[in-house]
């Protein structure tokens, strides 16, 4: 995505949604340095109405990236910070009782935002983990018995430190293949490394985006327009059989234990049509395939033991895939 536009308004023309959603590169480069593929990612995600998997070392900017993209959206964030103590209720809030009116009044937890950033989601037991389950998948929090929906647009980023596993709960298979994307965030190049200090030197406050310059470029109104052309986005059958072809090959592939399911197959269709969008085609391509297929499909396998002893990966196994599945003409 290459900013085509320095401040597109909010507006709900689809073309002019594109140039304001590509505008976002550029607002949020003037807090995070080097991480465009990851704001690539969560663009794609908003449109797809999914979730994204953030695997990083503390430090590299995680939560400034979100909070970034929030403020360059108009859009509502909260942070989370998982912890073995947390209980379900802190996240999706719980009924309190009000001595004036006598009556359980519903207190809402963070989960009612439209960017929610589960900090760690590893630290905490898998009862609180599930607890994020029905608001994932269903866009909803059932307390009482009574559902409660949430904002629309409505994202999850969650967090996971990939080097400390120490007193840890790992996400089990089926919730991992609730998100959508799971994005790696690197260390950044020693030049990036570079123009983050000399930020901070001059004065940078990662706490005061608006200090920083960070101003909204896109909106709600936006990302709907947005939605509905990516929807409208060509998917020829020879594409359709591509991405099948793909996922039933992690099925058959000696490296791993599980291969993508069905649903995995529908997601990276999904991906591919939204950045398919996001790069000015109203159809989808091979290549568009190809770009989203490590982030939508890298969470979806399971490398064998012995694969994983001999220094294989997931992203290593899918690039092979990539290599060596026939590409439509």
């Amino acid at each position: 995505m290459d900013p085509t536009t320095d401040n597109a308004g909010p507006s709900g023309d689809p073309g002019t949604a594109r140039d304001a959603l590509e505008a976002l590169r550029a607002e949020i480069a003037k807090a995070v340095v080097g991480q465009d593929p990851a704001v690539t990612g969560l663009v794609v995600a908003l449109l797809c109405r999914g979730h994204v998997l953030l695997e990083g070392v503390p430090g590299v900017a995680k939560t400034l990236l979100v909070r970034a993209l929030a403020s360059a959206l108009e859009l509502d964030t909260k942070r989370v910070q998982f912890t073995p103590d947390l209980m379900p209720s802190d996240v999706t809030g719980s009924l309190v009782y009000d001595t004036r009116s006598a009556e359980f009044s519903f207190q809402p937890g963070p989960v009612f935002t439209n960017l929610l950033l589960a900090d760690e989601i590893n630290r905490t037991p898998p009862k609180t983990q599930s607890s994020l389950l029905e608001a994932m998948e269903e866009r909803q929090v059932t307390v009482d018995g009574t559902p409660r929906p949430l904002p629309d647009p409505f994202l999850v980023a969650a967090t996971q430190n990939p080097v400390e596993y120490e007193g840890t709960y790992p996400l089990p298979e089926a919730q991992l293949d609730r998100f959508l994307l799971k994005l790696t965030i690197p260390l950044p190049s020693r030049q990036d490394e570079i123009d983050v200090l000399t930020r901070h030197a001059e004065g940078f406050n990662p706490r005061d985006l608006h200090a920083a310059g960070v101003r909204p470029v896109a909106g709600p109104a936006d990302l709907e327009a947005a939605r509905a052309a990516v929807a409208k986005t060509t998917i020829s059958p020879e594409i359709t059989a591509y991405v099948v072809d793909i996922c039933r090959a992690t099925r058959e592939s000696p490296s791993l234990t599980l291969g993508v399911s069905p649903r995995g197959a529908t997601a990276l269709l999904t991906t591919a049509r939204a950045w398919a969008w996001l790069t000015g085609r109203d159809y989808v391509i091979p290549d568009d395939v190809k770009a989203l297929a490590l982030p939508t499909l890298r969470h979806r396998v399971q490398l064998r033991p012995e694969a994983e002893m001999e220094g294989v990966t997931a992203d290593s196994v899918i690039n092979a895939i990539l290599a060596h599945v026939p590409v439509p003409r």
